[in-house]
This record gives structure tokens, sequence and C-alpha cells, in this order.
């Protein structure tokens, strides 16, 4: 019996031993744990004054959400804007003893020490309250080896119990909601209900809720955009928890599980939606204010966490007709370019272009700083894998090689539009390129292209400054510049205009390149220079009589506010696009005004002048297809613009109360439209604006602006402008008496310039009758 005994006695005390060991070790590693050894715990003063990282909202004039600045895509909201059922289906699925523990639900902590800290069983789960996973929202995990679970689950616990001495039930709700993780980096219900239902919290179905209650359990796993079929399986169960917990009757959850999955996901990457190249330039400035702007507290605000509001100037509307306009002009002109060129592209046949474009790929030229040979880089470039490529016809998943992939791209079209309210600089609508994702440079404020004839409005500005009369008629006569590399310009189109003679109304509204160039020199090349200036161009401009058509490099951004000063009482104004911001509170912490000069750049006179002759390119001169093809009839001045070797294609396009800008060209400069007839301004550019007009005439919500019309010119301006716009030379004698057409004329700019007034003095070089002539003859 003692024997016996003795073995008993002593498995019991080894037992208990052990079993003692068992609690003091728990009770160390807890008071481990709460003393801080593995790291800060958040006490409750701390706890009280959550942060939390809040996306950034962008928004369009009208009040629409257009995109979101974040890391993590959440937009909190308060308890009384979240649908009971989804409250009702979250306790139900996540802790039905919620109302009754105080952090802990003592009935798993069982399961969770021997599962989850003693065996490590991270599948086991189990054991997490709402505000334990909220504890674990607010203050992630962090990695410490193998004792990373137990010291993480603990941390939780402890700070769940002072999360519920903090805050209320429906705070802690509140806050969970508004934090945890929904997939497809999103984060809070606000979010969620945005992103998969297109809809706010408060007005999503008992269906709806179920869905997104049920993602918690594995947010991957369980996300109806991917998995359509394990999601609602698993909706299913969150109604069928709800029934059990008394939240639903039998009937109630027969009718949800009677609904058919139906999203209407609105993702907000910052690479698709509306108007991308204008939330890249919100975001640029942004940056910019945040770093030199605090909060209150003395902390600098964040785009991606601070959760701003940011207000702009842009029309919803306007910049969706905009962008349709674009894409159905560009993927019709991409079609016609490449079959201009047919198997002879350049993109295709030119070696030279091909392999320089090759060089100037980012990985080319790592490859290259690694030490490798040219044909080691070009085998390595040459291997094909699987890639999404831009086509019109749809983004495509291809199989293709870098070098591949780099001849694509070679051959498209490009454009920048950028519209705004002439008086205010207010942009309504920006269009950087064809595609954000592909093409992330910005044409609008990045890109500097020869402009063209669109600068042919600021040298005849300079002109009627300078004092010479509008319907001084100037010789369309070819004139070579012998200082000038013998450069002789030339005239699009039927070579018979050489023979007439045109008023500036007439050469403007026509585009007559020899006559601009013999504006330029009446004006003064100085003068036009300083012209350009003072309507806030500042890009370089060449000293040579080509400026005249255009062959500086300007941005599109530069060019509107000069044009802008046309319609602005001839002040320009800076284009804007943020008109306010506000805090996550929605308190006004900051306000952008429009920045109009207030200095005039030139006479009230010129500009309604130049107003004229741009409205009579609409009517009658090279713009007229917004007549007869789009069927304008609002009141339109305009401008059309082509560069040299067909490389880049303009249009103005003004009325009262809209100033648009359109460019189009292929990025790579060696490479232009094959026919003038297809790359002229107003061909490749013109139709965009045509095709966003027919869409904005067809909405009476932009009566105000489609129905505007310029005030009446004065009788001073209507008189000066009263003469013929083009009167015929020589042409008809030549034609009967069998005369050679006359050489171009030669001329060294830099002597003529030493004589003053030299083109008021030999006008006779320029003009066929002097004004009284006119008047006697009854002409104009």
């Amino acid at each position: 019996m003692t024997r016996s005994r003795k073995p008993k006695r002593k498995f019991l005390k080894w037992t208990l031993r052990i079993i003692f060991l068992g609690i003091t070790s728990i009770l160390f590693f807890y008071l481990s744990v709460y003393l801080q050894v593995w790291g800060p715990i958040p006490n409750q003063n701390q706890l009280t004054e959550i942060r939390q990282s809040k996306a950034s909202e962008v928004y369009a004039s009208n009040g629409k959400l257009i995109g979101k600045f974040y890391i993590f895509d959440r937009q909190p909201i308060n308890y009384d804007e979240i649908p009971q059922h989804l409250v009702d289906a979250l306790i139900a699925t996540e802790d039905a003893r919620f109302y009754d523990h105080g952090g802990i639900d003592n009935r798993s902590l069982l399961r969770v020490i021997f599962k989850s800290l003693l065996l490590q069983d991270e599948s086991s789960g189990g054991g997490s309250t709402i505000s334990q996973q909220l504890a674990k929202n607010l203050f992630p995990r962090k990695k410490h080896g193998i004792f990373s679970m137990p010291v993480n689950k603990t941390r939780e616990a402890i700070i769940a119990t002072r999360l519920e001495k903090a805050y209320t039930k429906e705070e802690i709700i509140t806050l969970y909601l508004n934090t945890v993780p929904f997939g497809d980096n999103t984060f809070g219900i606000e979010s969620a209900a945005t992103k998969f239902y297109s809809k706010k919290a408060r007005d999503l179905t008992l269906a709806e809720s179920a869905v997104l209650v049920g993602m918690l359990k594995a947010s991957h796993l369980y996300n109806p955009r991917i998995f359509p079929e394990r999601s609602k399986t698993r909706r299913d169960v969150v109604l069928n928890q709800m029934s059990r917990y008394g939240y639903l009757t039998a009937e109630e959850v027969s009718i949800a599980k009677s609904e058919k999955l139906q999203l209407s996901y609105r993702g907000f990457s910052h690479e698709d939606g509306l108007a991308p190249y204008f939330r890249e330039q919100v975001r640029k400035k942004l940056d910019d204010w945040t770093k030199n702007n605090k909060d209150k507290e003395g902390e600098k605000y964040s785009l991606y966490t601070s959760g701003l509001k940011i207000y702009t100037t842009l029309d919803y509307d306007m910049q969706r007709m905009a962008e349709e306009a674009m894409t159905e002009h560009m993927s019709q002109l991409q079609t016609d370019f490449e079959e201009s060129y047919g198997k002879n592209a350049p993109w295709l046949k030119n070696a030279a272009l091909i392999e320089s474009t090759i060089e100037r790929l980012p990985k080319y030229k790592a490859l290259k700083a690694s030490g490798r040979t040219k044909k080691k880089i070009m085998d390595s470039l040459a291997v094909a894998y699987e890639m999404e490529l831009f086509d019109w016809s749809g983004k495509k998943v291809v199989k293709a090689s870098p070098i591949d992939s780099a001849i694509h791209y070679l051959k498209f079209l490009n454009t920048g539009m950028l519209s705004i309210d002439p008086r205010s600089g207010a942009v309504k609508s920006w269009i950087g390129g064809i595609d954000f994702e592909h093409f992330q440079y910005d044409h609008v404020s990045q890109a500097k292209r020869q402009v063209g004839s669109t600068f042919k409005p600021i040298v005849y500005t300079a002109a009627l400054e300078v004092g010479i009369d509008p319907c001084t008629h100037f010789s369309a006569q070819q004139v070579t510049y012998t200082n000038y590399d013998n450069w002789t310009p030339t005239n699009s189109g039927d070579e018979g205009n050489y023979d007439l003679n045109y008023s500036m109304k007439g050469a403007l509204s026509n585009s007559v390149n020899t006559v601009a160039v013999k504006v330029l020199e009446a004006a003064g090349l100085q003068s036009v220079i300083n012209q350009a200036q003072r309507m806030g161009i500042t890009s370089s401009l060449p000293q040579v009589p080509s400026i005249a058509l255009g062959t500086a490099e300007i941005s599109l951004i530069e060019m509107i506010e000069a044009y802008s000063s046309y319609v602005n009482s001839s002040r320009t104004v800076k284009p804007y696009f943020i008109t306010s911001i506000e805090d996550s509170r929605g308190e006004l912490i900051a306000e952008f005004k429009p920045e109009v000069n207030e200095d005039q750049s030139f006479s009230e006179t010129t500009r309604q002048s130049i107003i004229e002759m741009l409205k009579a390119t609409v009517d009658e001169g090279t713009a007229t297809r917004l007549r007869w093809k789009y069927g304008l009839n609002n009141d339109i001045a305009g401008k059309t613009g082509t560069t040299q070797s067909n490389k880049d294609g303009w249009f103005v396009g003004i009325t009262p109360k809209l100033l648009t800008i359109t460019w189009v060209g292929v990025d790579d400069h060696r490479i232009g439209f094959r026919t003038t007839s297809m790359g002229q301004g107003a061909n490749s550019a013109l139709p965009i604006y045509g095709l966003m007009m027919q869409k904005m005439n067809a909405d009476k919500n932009f009566n105000s602006i489609t129905k505007a019309r310029f005030p009446p010119p004065s009788i001073e301006v209507l008189n000066q402008l009263g003469c013929q716009a083009v009167e015929e030379d020589g042409f008809l004698k030549r034609l009967f008496t069998n005369e050679e057409k006359p050489k171009p004329m030669e001329f060294d700019t830099k002597k003529e310039e030493e004589k003053e007034g030299v083109f008021s003095k030999i006008g006779n070089l320029f003009k066929r009758k002097d004004k009284k002539e006119k008047k006697k003859s009854g002409g104009g």
C-alpha cells in the first residue's frame, strides 16, 4: 500500500508543479507584454485620440467624387450612417456576445490559450472579439519570431479591454467598421460600399450588407468581384447566423437569399476613371501644398492619410464629353494614320528610328550600365512574356518582348486638350493624353511642341499694336530671306494664292504663311516677341522670322493663357483648378482664387479686331468644317495650326465663355502625318473640339455656354475691317499673256531693319491700293 501511494503522490506533485509553472509562465508572459517588454502599448489617453489614415477625396465642381488619394482606401462615417441590419450581421457573425463582454470573450479564452498560444495554430482563430479585431486594425501586428502569435494576441486583448473603457459599444462598432479591410485595398464600410456597390453605406440592402460582412472572414477568398459564387455562399452563412441569433425571421432570410449577387463595381485607381491626367495635376499641386501647411496640432497634412476634401473647377459632364469626343476621333484617326503608311511605316521600316527608340528604353539603359554588350542587351530585350498592351480596340494581354512593346507604342498618335473659363482661368476639362495608364506624359502641362499657325494671331496683334492698318493688303508672293539660309516660306494648298493680295483679316482667316511672315517683318521681330511675352508666353522664342509660322516650341498651357486675353478684356488669366480644401472634419483650410493679370496685353480695339478675324476663320477660313461637317451654329472664333512636315496639328476654339485648345501628334518628333490633308489642324485636332461642342449643344445644361454671343464690335473696328479680304494681283494677266510666274523675291531682313519704317515706306511692295484709293473706288 505504501509503495503504491508514493508514485501517485509523486505524479500529483509533479502535475501540480507543472500546472503552477504553466500558470506562472503565462502570468509572467502576460506581465512582460503588459509592461511593454515586447513593444509599446497605447494607454487610455492615447486610445481616446485615435488618428486613422483617411483617403483624401477629389470633387468636381458639381460635387461629384472623381477620385481619391490614399495609402489605404478608407473614408470614415458616423454610427447613424450605418444601417442596423449591417450592425446586426456583424455581431451575429463575428461576436455574438459583443454586448455582454468587456473586450474579451471568456468562453473562447481557453480555446485561444491552448490552440492559438500554446499550439501556435493560427488557423484556429476563435476568441477574437470585435474589440480585439479593432485593436488589430488600429495597431497592426509585429513580428517577434516564434513568439509572434502569443505576443500579438495578448497585446490585442490588453488593448481591447482599454478600448472598452474608452469607448461605448456603438463607438467601437463605428471604429471597427471604419477601419476593417474589405479587399482590393479598401478599408472601411463606406469605401467598400462605394467600391462594390457605387452607393453610400446607409443605402446598402440586407443582402449587400451580408456580402460585405461575409468578406471579413477572408477578404480575398470571399471577394464578390473575383469569386462571386463563393461570396454568395458566404453571404448565406451570414444570413443564417442572423437568423440563429434572432435578428431575422426565416422569411426575411429566404427573401435575402433569393437576391442575385449583383455588383456595381467602381474602383478609384489613380490610373483609371474620369480625368486621370487632371487628378495627377491635383496630386502634384497638393503634394507641394501639404509640405508647407500644418494642422491645428502642428502636424503636416498628408494627401494620402489626412482625409482632405479637395474641391476643383472641373466640370464633370464636360470632362466626360471631352473624353468621349477624344476617344471617338483619335481611334479613327489612328486607323487612318496607320493605313496611310501601310507596310512602309517608319515604325516598321526605319531601322535607325527603331534602334534609337529601343536604346531609350529604361531597361536598355539599365542593362548597358551593368556592362553588358549591345548584342546581349538586344537578346535580353527580345525575350517575350505576357504583358498588357494598349490598343484602341481594347487593352490586350499578349506575349511580346520589350522590343515589340517599344515598336507598338512608337506608332501612336497622342493628344492634349484643355478647356477653361477665359474670364477666370477655371479649368473645365483636361485631357493630357489618350490613356493615362500607358501614356503618363501630360501633353497639356509638360509637352512643348511647335505651335504652327496658332502663333499667327500674336503676330497680327503685334502688328495692330504698332499701328499697321488692318486693311493694309500684303502680297502673298514668296520672298527668300537670304540672311536666314535662303529660307523661303511656302503656302499650303493651291499655288495660285501666291498671286493674291490679302488684308490682315483675309490672311489670318486663310492662314497664309507668306503674308504672316511679312506682317511680322512689318511689325518688327522684337515687337512680336515682346507681345508674346506680355500675353504670358515664357518659353524661349527664336529671333528668326519663321516664328511667324509657329516654329517656336510652346506648351499648350502657355498658349491658352495667351489666347485668354482675346476674350477677357485683353487681360491674361492663369489656368487654375483647385478652389478650396477642407480637412477631415469639413473645416475650410485653404481657398484658391483666379489669377487675372491687371495689365492689358493690348488695346480693346486690337482685341475686337483679332476676334473678328478669328470668327472669319470659322465662318469662311480654315476652320469652316465646324460649320459644314459638325453643324455648329454657335458663336465661335478659332484658329487652326499645322507645323512643318505635318508633325503637329492644333486647333483653338473660342466662345464668349469657353476657351479650348487641342493638340494632336506623335510623341516622337521624327514621325509626322504622311499627308497635309490628314495632318492639318483642321483634320487632326479640330474634330475633337467639334465633337465635344456637338455633345454640349445637345445638353441644355450647357446653354449658358453654347448659346453665349460675342458682343458686337465697335463702329471703329467695323470700319477698319470693312475692306475686301482678298484682291487679285497679276495672276489673270500672266494667265492670258503666258508670262512666267515670278521667282521669289530676295530679302535681307537685317539690312531692311536698319531702315526706319521700311514697310510703311515701301508699302506698295505688299499692297495694291492705299486706303484713300479704296474709299474712292467704293472698296470695303
